[in-house]
């Protein structure tokens, strides 16, 4: 679902885990940025230990073309957007 956000995003990596009752899933997206004239990643990391609720952190990087600090991250921001929209519709269903 994540690539098909964007005409540019694709899957780069993915990692899955398991240790006992604990399993750990880690997908890396790449996208391009129009607004920031750059690509950002979007890192989705899932965990969870045998019945206990599935936690996810999804953290995006590389929306900014500043040196020191971040300036325009307006695509860093669209691609979390998307992450919400997406768990929205599943729990729609």
């Amino acid at each position: 679902e994540i690539p098909d956000s964007s005409w540019s995003a694709d899957l780069e990596a993915g990692s899955d885990f398991k240790e006992g009752d604990a399993r750990c899933s880690v997908r890396v997206f790449e996208r391009y940025s129009m607004m920031g004239g750059n690509r950002l990643s979007l890192t989705l990391t899932m965990f969870q230990n045998g019945d206990s609720p599935i936690r996810l952190s999804a953290i995006t990087a590389g929306g900014s073309q500043a040196v020191f600090f971040k300036v325009n991250t307006l695509g860093e921001e669209s691609f979390l957007d998307d992450v919400k929209d997406l768990l929205e519709e599943i729990l729609e269903e």
